[in-house]
């Protein structure tokens, strides 16, 4: 059974291009130390300040050793310090969620044959 991470940023509204580029390097670091990114989201409509990033994992010890190897890697690295000092994350909260709702029926576009 895989987990699920659901990370929950408020970010700085004036600093969103820097919290933009902070998730592109998270696109290349993180599944490159193993987790399955689903992706990183920054605010387009409504809120100005919440943004998420998720990834899955096989388990929480696979979260450990990847948590490890992404502190190891030099994009990880570079991008944990490019948080601190550009500052524009105010709070980051991380929740851990297993899918409930499998198996899941076959997507269909209404009006499609």
């Amino acid at each position: 059974m895989s987990i699920t991470c659901f990370i929950r940023y408020e970010i700085d509204p004036f600093q969103k291009e820097a919290f933009d580029e902070y998730a592109r390097n998270w696109g290349e670091a993180i599944p490159r130390c193993g987790a399955e990114l689903f992706g990183y989201f920054s605010p387009h409509e409504g809120s100005a300040t919440t943004a998420y990033g998720v990834y899955t994992l096989d388990s929480l010890a696979a979260y450990e050793a990847y948590r490890a190897r992404l502190a190891a890697d030099p994009l990880g690295k570079a991008n944990y310090a490019f948080a601190r000092e550009k500052r524009f994350i105010r709070r980051e909260d991380r929740i851990f969620l297993k899918r409930a709702s499998l198996p899941h029926a076959e997507r269909r576009v209404p009006g499609s044959r």
